[in-house]
């Protein structure tokens, strides 16, 4: 889930993707549009693959947003920047050299890098930042899709600031599809200020909400409307980040917003039950994803529930004295990599790890803030989960288990297991799936 980019850093993804994308000449290939990968981690492989920067065209035709009145609540639009415009060939040539490729392009977009009102991990009014994007085809009503981003370390690496991450290519894809995309940076990241809450459900849902609010005034700007009932979607983290979403809309938090559908990809739903035994036990989880995922969680979750009094406490020497900075929302993924060990047993004092595999106290308050977007609510609307069996950074047990939850609770959740496939590859092949899934629900 985590992502990373070459030449940008892309941002993390809770368990690990890193294809990276590069449009235009390959100086290592000496082709256009060749596929790269870092060959370090298999986490840097994939954030970077969808839009260069290179290829991307200045906005200047398309007139800036602002906004008319200062906002004074949730999902009150602060500005709109014009960050892309592209008509559909222009799209085309973009995507074709990218791992999503040209098929699924009918319409030209325009993409928004947007700053709104939200709220914070403890209820106080905040700002946050993300990416809205609108086809070209004169449709009004627009279906909305919702599409959550997987681990990002960085703040600069997310799809309304980097356009050449993996993410802004998924927003611009479904947007190519004839939907308003909208994909948040959640809290911390972009534009937002303060530290990122990794991997907490309940501000990921809210900073995406107040998103889609945002959403109908940038649409309203440009004479468009928009369809209430949201697609909601999102890969690794943002598989988590979705069915949070999922549940806050059908439990009414907007008036105006309806949950339409759900379907993530290979999101950690499990971490407790699945993914910290893939990482500690089993070795389902590359060991190097392992020790960075678990990493970030620790530092994020220690801020939001007080998990140790002193580093040592849960880093051994001497990354006790070094793990807290690297995650202060400056560092790139390309920086924090080579600044841990290979493994979690070589990052983690023995008692942690004990505490993350029998969990209870601040460990099991902070995994349950996370691990219950599967069990505690009946989705009352079609959910489909993409994972793939060869994921070595969210093991497939999460999906099994999320569908498990939701079968106990009269949920009949149908599973696409997209085989012997990696990580980042699961976006790239199960997106344009899960296009023409919404597309017979819309």
């Amino acid at each position: 889930m985590v992502v990373r980019s070459l030449p940008v850093t892309g941002g993390v993804y809770p368990t690990g993707e890193a294809p990276v994308c590069r449009l235009g000449p390959d100086p290592r290939a000496g082709q256009a549009f060749r596929m790269t990968s870092t060959a370090k981690k298999s986490l840097a492989r994939g954030v970077t693959a969808a839009v260069c920067a290179g290829l991307m065209l200045a906005a200047a035709a398309v007139p800036a947003l602002a906004a008319a009145r200062p906002p004074t609540g949730r999902g009150e639009l602060i500005d709109a920047t014009p960050v892309q415009a592209l008509d559909a060939e222009q799209l085309k040539l973009l995507l074709r050299g990218t791992a999503f490729g040209a098929e699924p392009v009918r319409f030209g977009v325009d993409a928004y890098r947007v700053t709104y009102r939200t709220v914070d991990v403890h209820g106080r009014a905040t700002t946050a930042s993300g990416l809205i994007v609108l086809p070209r085809n004169g449709n009004s009503p627009l279906r909305l899709v919702s599409y959550a981003h997987g681990t990002r370390s960085g703040r600069a690496g997310v799809a309304s600031v980097d356009p050449s991450n993996m993410d802004r290519g998924a927003a611009l894809l479904i947007a190519s599809a004839g939907y308003a995309a909208v994909a948040p940076d959640y809290l911390g990241l972009g534009s937002g200020p303060g530290f990122h809450p990794y991997f907490d459900s309940a501000t990921e849902a809210t900073a995406s909400v107040d998103l889609l609010r945002a959403a109908r005034k940038v649409a309203a700007r440009q004479q468009r409307t928009l369809d209430p009932r949201v697609l909601v979607t999102g890969f690794s983290q943002g598989g988590q980040a979705a069915m949070a979403l999922g549940r806050a809309l059908q439990s009414g938090t907007d008036r105006w917003l309806r949950l339409g559908a759900l379907a993530p990809i290979s999101g950690p739903y499990d971490a407790e039950h699945a993914e910290i035994p893939g990482a500690l036990v089993t070795g389902e989880v590359a060991p190097d994803v392992a020790a960075f995922y678990l990493a970030y969680w620790t530092v994020s979750g220690n801020r939001l529930h007080h998990l140790y009094d002193e580093p040592s406490e849960v880093f051994r020497a001497p990354y006790d004295k070094t793990v807290e900075a690297l995650f202060d929302g400056s560092h790139s993924e390309e920086q924090i990599f080579p600044a841990l060990p290979g493994t979690p047993q070589e990052l983690f004092t023995d008692s942690y790890r004990e505490r993350l595999l029998h969990p209870s106290g601040a460990v099991l308050e902070a995994l349950r803030a996370s691990d219950d977007t599967c069990s505690n609510w009946r989705p009352a609307v079609p959910v489909h989960l993409f994972a793939a069996s060869g994921d070595t950074q969210v093991n497939l047990a999460n999906t099994v288990n999320c569908q498990r939850d939701l079968r106990e609770h009269g949920v009949r959740a149908q599973v696409t297991d997209l085989g012997r496939i990696e990580h980042f590859d699961t976006l790239f092949t199960g997106l344009p799936r899960v296009l023409d899934w919404f597309s017979r629900r819309s």
